[in-house]
């Protein structure tokens, strides 16, 4: 079985590094130059990308901003998976919030912006507390403006100015107060089969997540069975294949849906080390018309991620429980160079190994470790 994917960076080495025990090959492609390459090495492949496309048994993307002439090619040949149109919807924030009211699920107030004056009734209509973001492209914080009172919207205005806006719109929505990000991750076969993830907490720093906690603390009843019927309501009503992730904002007793990601997500690394069956070999299980595998959490987890840093001690993998993965990059500001997950046997032992873990990286560029452990030490 050989699944071509679409982007050759760390999630399809991953999906590479999963599917190998299952006899599944995985493939990449450089979207740059349309190379096909190894997702580990990214030697070059000596096929081109139509006989690659023909070999293949499924394609698949690794992020939604593959260009749009790839994906139509991928779309001919049937064995896209998720659809170019789910892809699309990841891809495109307009089209991800048209797809929520189509489905009646619950999310931000927002408003679209094709003209900067418009922002002047987003007021009026939001309020004066908003989050501004790119339609496309805008990930990781980036893409993102923030108006904290009415006295900013001239300077976001004029920093707004130079974008095509009839193009690229911005999706404004109101700045809530929510008590924290959750993220779910669930897998749809072809057959409509799902299985879904316990939800994680996510914490971010500066736009960007830095540390992910499954199975979320302090979780109800009600609040899992809301999560797993807005997963259900999606996979379903797109008829989605593969891995789809949810982020949520937690508001009291209320989930509203923040982002989609039609794709394995950072947020479910946790997975490789804590759960039956990881994020990435259920995608490809999915994919290749595999049963579907548990999904269930074999103890706690966190998976924090290593950003704009290779300097670090590797005697961290000392800590029991403790596993890095590394994703062979180049350093760069704000780059995910790789994460580190840790199980045990209980959250306050999990923030013992958070707080031990921050004695061999620099913690400047962990910001959330020692607030995490803290919070996770208090659970007896």
């Amino acid at each position: 079985m050989r699944v071509l994917v679409y982007g050759a960076g760390q999630l399809a080495q991953m999906m590479y590094l999963e599917g190998a025990p299952l006899g599944i090959e995985v493939q990449a492609v450089n979207v740059k130059d349309d190379s096909v390459v190894h997702p580990v090495s990214k030697r070059p492949l000596e096929q081109s990308l139509v006989q690659a496309i023909e070999s293949a048994d499924a394609l698949t993307v690794e992020f939604e901003h593959v260009p749009e002439r790839l994906l139509e090619q991928a779309a001919k040949s049937d064995k896209l998976m998720p659809s170019m149109d789910a892809i699309m919807v990841g891809a495109d924030r307009v089209r991800e919030k048209h797809l929520l009211e189509k489905f009646e699920v619950a999310n931000c107030p927002y408003q679209i912006v094709t003209q900067i004056d418009q922002l002047d009734a987003c007021i009026e209509a939001l309020g004066d507390k908003l989050i501004i973001k790119a339609s496309r492209d805008g990930y990781d914080g980036y893409g993102q403006w923030r108006l904290k009172s009415v006295d900013e919207l001239q300077a976001i205005k004029q920093e707004l100015a130079g974008l095509d806006l009839e193009t690229v719109p911005l999706v404004v929505e109101k700045m809530l107060n929510f008590e924290r990000e959750l993220s779910l991750i669930g897998v749809r076969s072809k057959k409509g089969e799902i299985k879904i993830y316990p939800l994680a907490e996510n914490l971010h720093h500066k736009g960007q997540l830095h540390v992910s906690v499954a199975p979320a603390t302090q979780l109800s009843e009600p609040l899992v069975e809301q999560a797993e019927t807005i997963f259900r309501t999606l996979a379903d009503g797109m008829n989605y294949v593969g891995v789809l992730a949810v982020e949520m904002f937690q508001c009291q007793d209320k989930l509203l849906v923040n982002e989609l990601a039609p794709r394995v997500h950072n947020s479910g690394h946790w997975s490789l080390s804590g759960a039956h069956t990881s994020q990435f070999e259920n995608h490809l299980r999915a994919l290749v018309g595999l049963p579907l595998g548990d999904t269930a959490a074999i103890l706690p987890s966190a998976m924090v991620n290593v950003i704009g840093c290779s300097a670090f001690s590797r005697d961290l993998l000392s800590i029991p429980g403790c596993d890095l993965h590394w994703y062979g990059k180049s350093v760069r500001e704000k780059r995910k160079m790789g994460h580190i997950n840790l199980t045990a046997t209980s959250y306050h032992e999990l923030g013992d190994k958070l707080h031990k873990l921050m004695s061999y990286v620099p913690t400047e560029y962990f910001p959330e470790l020692e607030k995490e452990a803290y919070r996770l030490r208090s659970y007896k």
